[in-house]
């Protein structure tokens, strides 16, 4: 799990570029999700972290985003 307050601009183009970082997140919520989900990037610098796998983010305790990750998010809900 990488902070994004720890990248600089060109250094996370250059880590996803390098598909060293696949998914983003909400520390504060527990909330994983794709990189292009409309609700990550309304969220703050200082909550957002990034994964390199759904396996990291799902290890660390985080949940699938309902928006972006629906059939994902609706088959964790069902186990709650």
């Amino acid at each position: 799990m990488i902070g994004h307050v720890e990248l600089s601009p060109s250094a996370l183009r250059a880590l996803i570029r390098q598909h060293k970082i696949s998914f983003g997140g909400n520390e504060r919520l527990k909330i994983y999700g794709s990189l292009n989900c409309s609700s990550g990037r309304r969220m703050k610098k200082a909550n957002r972290v990034f994964f390199a796998s759904e396996k990291e983010a799902v290890t660390q305790g985080y949940r699938p985003c309902g928006r972006c990750m629906h059939e994902k998010y609706g088959q964790w809900k069902a186990t709650k």
